[in-house]
């Protein structure tokens, strides 16, 4: 037994003719899937188009704000490094001043310091001088004294 007379319609095709036959079984599933387009579009269709739409716009808008974001936030850290800067440059000139005023501080102070280190060695020179000529005519004076209290041991006698 062949194919071809076990089943009749693959028997025809085989044969090499199928003729299609538009009967009301094809118009009645025309209308069907008409119906089924009209009824769930708006059902079914449309809503799920709106869900997709509304996600894509989400989607792009939260793009967009963080892209926005991004940028304001790119701004604010050039901001941020400019103010930094000033604020760098002010500290610099701040502590330039700062160093200026202590060296001219130090300055005037080592000043005072020598003036008073100086007047004080004047002093002390003089007070040396002095001791110095007070302790010179008490030797002299001594001196005479003392040259004769030598002599009067030395000769046994007094001497005037």
């Amino acid at each position: 037994m062949s194919i071809v007379t076990l089943h009749p319609i693959l028997g025809a095709a085989m044969a090499g003719g199928i003729s299609i036959d538009f009967d009301k079984t094809f118009i009645l599933q025309m209308i069907i899937f008409a119906g089924l387009i009209v009824v769930l579009k708006p059902l079914l269709i449309d809503p799920v188009l709106r869900v997709f739409e509304e996600r894509e716009k989400r989607t792009d808008g939260a793009r967009a704000e963080a892209r926005g974001m991004q940028e304001q936030a790119g701004e604010l850290l050039r901001r941020y490094e400019k103010e930094l800067e000033k604020v760098g440059q002010v500290a610099s000139r701040e502590r330039d001043l700062i160093r200026g005023e202590t060296s001219k501080l130090e300055a005037e102070i080592i000043g005072e310091a020598r003036a008073v280190t100086n007047r004080m060695v004047e002093e002390g020179r003089r007070k040396l001088e002095s001791e110095v000529a007070s302790v010179r005519s008490e030797i002299g004076t001594q001196s005479g004294q003392m040259a004769r209290d030598i002599a009067q041991r030395v000769l046994g006698r007094e001497v005037r």
